[in-house]
């Protein structure tokens, strides 16, 4: 299975995220957005595949949102996703794409819903809790 992970190693959800793609036996394409941002059209295209709006998409904790002052409710989508390509920590993270869809994997485990069922046993975020159990069912 072809699955594309947009990732920042620094991030604990991206980092639990890849691992729950490899748990599943797929060894993903990694993309480290924040050196190599997504074009405008992918960008745009898995937003809208993930079916989110563009600020949904867009990441405020840890970057200069506030400073950008982009919360201004008079900013167009157009607007939103150049500041995104400019400054790609405002691009939320992980997004995920896989032939069965596309998620911003917030929580990581929201990654589940796109990929199969093929989980290669028991599951735990870095923070101890369990996602896949020792069947290789899904917990949470």
């Amino acid at each position: 299975m072809d699955v594309t992970i947009y990732h920042n190693p620094a991030c604990g959800t991206s980092r639990n995220t890849l691992e729950l793609i490899r748990n599943a036996g797929i060894e993903p394409t990694v993309i480290e957005y924040l050196d190599n941002p997504p074009s405008r059209t992918e960008l745009v295209r898995m937003i809208g595949d993930a079916g989110l709006t563009v600020r949904q998409a867009i990441r405020e904790k840890g970057t200069p949102h506030a400073e950008f002052g982009l919360d201004d409710p008079a900013l167009t989508d157009d607007e939103l996703i150049d500041a995104m390509l400019t400054t790609p920590i405002l691009i939320n993270r992980p997004f995920v794409v896989t032939p069965m869809g596309t998620r911003l994997s917030r929580p990581s485990e929201v990654v589940l819903d796109i990929l199969p069922d093929t989980h290669k046993g028991p599951f735990a975020k870095e923070d101890g809790e369990l996602v896949i159990d020792a069947e290789g069912k899904r917990v949470v």
